[in-house]
Parts: structure tokens; C-alpha cells; sequence
């Protein structure tokens, strides 16, 4: 496989929970499509690095602590039409988790739940596009699934 541009990537998100956080669960929901995404950020476990400093040998220890899945900042063309948008928009107000389904051009798809933290309108300048600025956090279920990744065949 080689490297390939973000051109043809996909966003789809889903006001329901899966039954099961893999392939299946997740493919089992009704999935909306995000329209006028521009760009789709990161996102990827990270972890809380833990030190200790034994006076006997004076090396810190490092080790992993806890981790969190990540924020993604999605940019979007503000379509106050197009479904997904007022799906993020309604979620940014809900407490509840969303699952997430990214795709991107070569098939690879990454599954996940998260908060909608805002979802926030830049109108800007007369040269500028109306746009919108979306704030996900990933979670993590009881189990410790976060992102779930499918890689294309």
C-alpha cells in the first residue's frame, strides 16, 4: 500500500449506540452522511505518561497511565440543509454518545462513539465561506474499546 491523499474521505454519524462495538454493531446502524466536510483533524489513543524517581538509581521511570481517545475538530462548509450537519448540530445539545464511522478513499474505516462538544458558525468576512467548526470527543466504553479500525482488503 502507499500513502494517498484525504480526497474522497468520508464522514457518517448515527444517534444510536451499537449492540456490540465491533464491525457488526457498528455496521448494523443507519448511518447519515456529513455534507461539506473540509477537514476531518486527528484522532488516535494517547496516553497520560506516569514517572517515578527512585533515589537509588536517580533514572526516572516512565511508564503508560491512562489514555484518552483523542478531540477531533472537523471544518465544514455550513449546509444548514444537509442532514448530518443538523444531526451534529442536535447532538452538540445531547449528552448522550453518537457513533462515528470515518471512510476514507482507499475503504479503510474507523468506527467510534463520542460527545459533540460544540458545534460552532464562523460567518467571517465577505471572502470567506460561511463555515462551521464541529468539536468531537472520542470515548471509551466499559470494555476499553475506543476506535475501532477495519482496514481494507
Amino acid at each position: 500500500m502507499t500513502v494517498r491523499t484525504s480526497a474522497g474521505t468520508t464522514l457518517k454519524v448515527s444517534a444510536s449506540t451499537p449492540t456490540t462495538f465491533d464491525p457488526t454493531g457498528y455496521n448494523a446502524l443507519t448511518m447519515t452522511l456529513v455534507g461539506e466536510v473540509s477537514d476531518l483533524g486527528e484522532f488516535g489513543r494517547e496516553y497520560n505518561l506516569v514517572t517515578f524517581n527512585p533515589v537509588g538509581s536517580r533514572g526516572v521511570v516512565k511508564k503508560k497511565g491512562s489514555f484518552n481517545q483523542g478531540t477531533m475538530t472537523i471544518q465544514l462548509g455550513l449546509d444548514t440543509d444537509d442532514a448530518g450537519q443538523i444531526l451534529l448540530k442536535s447532538a452538540s445539545t445531547s449528552d448522550s454518545d453518537h457513533s462515528f464511522l470515518v471512510t476514507t478513499q482507499n475503504g479503510d474505516k474507523y468506527y467510534f462513539q463520542a460527545q459533540v462538544m460544540s458545534f460552532k458558525v464562523n460567518v467571517g468576512s465577505v471572502d470567506q465561506i460561511t463555515t462551521a467548526t464541529v468539536t468531537l470527543e472520542l470515548t471509551t466504553n466499559s470494555a476499553g474499546v475506543g476506535v475501532v479500525e477495519v482496514l481494507a482488503p
